[in-house]
């Protein structure tokens, strides 16, 4: 881990976070991390607005099957990345059973609304439903036994980050399944510092080399690709969805 203070890092471009060089330090390392917290921040408001407006419709918003491969069991903790209206979370809730837990997480206050009112509708007492980033998870360290997500991590703008805690929150020999989409090819920054454009689910793509890579420096082990589609046009580039998983 770098020991460092965050004005000295600045954001590469599979979305890890990195040291500036000695001549880039001072005023124009300030304004690089200015910019991209600046950038984070847009990010997320462009994925609240795009969301909350599609909560309100039946607009599907999945790029894989993770859940049909988490085989949660009877007494499990979970926890679904980017939950929106909930349903995946009520169905986990449902196999954990009473002795179980189903932590949801988004940052979108539509889905959120709606994924809380659905777990009322359904009377669900076994999950609940946060907002967080997911940089930065509410949950304690090796408490989780299985992490779920569908088509959002491409969001994330340190996406290294997001996996690192991941694997924080896992406990030893917990497991991932994770439907996601990678760009063929690097996307460009003009793309990928657009808010709108990320928020779409695409611009924030990174490659599928690189999307291994980070969970390896996550830690994970056993790492699986369940399913893998043919690569399909996007906004302005070439992605495909895949369905990946790991251990810690």
């Amino acid at each position: 881990m770098i020991s460092m203070c965050k004005m000295h890092l600045i954001l590469t471009g599979n979305g890890t976070f990195l040291p500036c060089e000695p001549y880039v330090k001072g005023y124009f390392c300030i304004f690089a991390y200015w910019f991209n917290y600046k950038t984070a921040m847009q990010v997320n408001s462009a994925i609240n607005q795009r969301y909350t407006f599609l909560s309100e419709t039946t607009c599907c918003l999945s790029c894989g099957g993770a859940i049909n491969y988490a085989k949660t069991q009877p007494g499990e903790r979970c926890v679904d990345l980017g939950s929106g209206r909930g349903n995946d979370v009520i169905k986990m809730a449902d196999e954990v059973g009473e002795h179980g837990f189903v932590y949801g997480i988004d940052i979108s206050e539509g889905m959120i609304q709606k994924a809380k009112a659905n777990l009322a509708k359904f009377e669900v007492e076994n999950a609940m439903i946060l907002k967080a980033e997911l940089e930065s998870l509410p949950l304690e360290t090796d408490t989780i036994d299985c992490v779920i997500s569908n088509c959002t991590i491409n969001h994330a703008i340190n996406k290294q980050a997001v996996w690192n805690e991941v694997y924080r929150i896992l406990k030893a020999g917990g497991r991932f399944v994770v439907s996601d989409i990678y760009a063929t090819s690097t996307i460009p920054d003009e793309y990928r510092n657009d808010p709108e454009a990320v928020a779409e689910c695409w611009a924030g793509a990174v490659t599928r080399a690189e999307y291994l890579t980070m969970l390896e420096a996550a830690g994970f082990q056993n790492i699986l690709i369940f399913e893998e589609s043919k690569p399909y046009p996007k906004g302005k580039a070439e992605v495909a969805s895949f369905t990946v998983y790991g251990e810690k």
